[in-house]
Parts: C-alpha cells; structure tokens; sequence
C-alpha cells in the first residue's frame, strides 16, 4: 500500500512539473509573438516613413518657397 501511494505521489509530482514546463512553455511563445508582431509593427512604420518622406518634403518645400503674391480679396483699395 505503502509503495502504490508513493508511486501514486511521484506521479502527480511528475505532472505538476509537466504542467508548469507546459504553462513556461506558452509563456515563451506569447512573448516570442508579441516581439515578432512589435518587429513587424516597426517595420511597417519604417517602410512607410521611408516612402512619404520624399512626397511629404517636397509638398513642404512647395508651399514654402512657391509663394504667389495676390492681394487678399478684402483690401480695398483708396485714393489718398
């Protein structure tokens, strides 16, 4: 009887550390997808910067140094 419970205990100590491998395990696997999804986010942002960069520069570049000299529509203009 003896040997059956300690038989019994080694079992359920057994699957105790097959559980928390099991739960140490999934731990490391939502940590890898969290950093691959946080490379890929990165990625994304860089690519996208790289290629709005030049657009947003030269728009920039436009509306600053192509100024049109036009009177504004409420100057009104006197003889004095």
């Amino acid at each position: 009887m003896a040997s059956q419970s300690q038989g019994i205990q080694q079992l359920l100590q057994a699957e105790k550390r097959a559980a928390e491998r099991v739960a140490e395990a999934r731990k490391r696997k939502a940590r890898r997808l969290k950093q691959a999804r946080t490379r890929k986010t990165l990625q994304m942002v860089q690519t996208s910067h790289g290629k709005n960069k030049e657009v947003v520069l030269r728009r920039l570049l436009s509306l600053v140094c192509d100024v049109k000299a036009e009177l504004h529509p409420n100057y009104r203009f006197t003889n004095y």
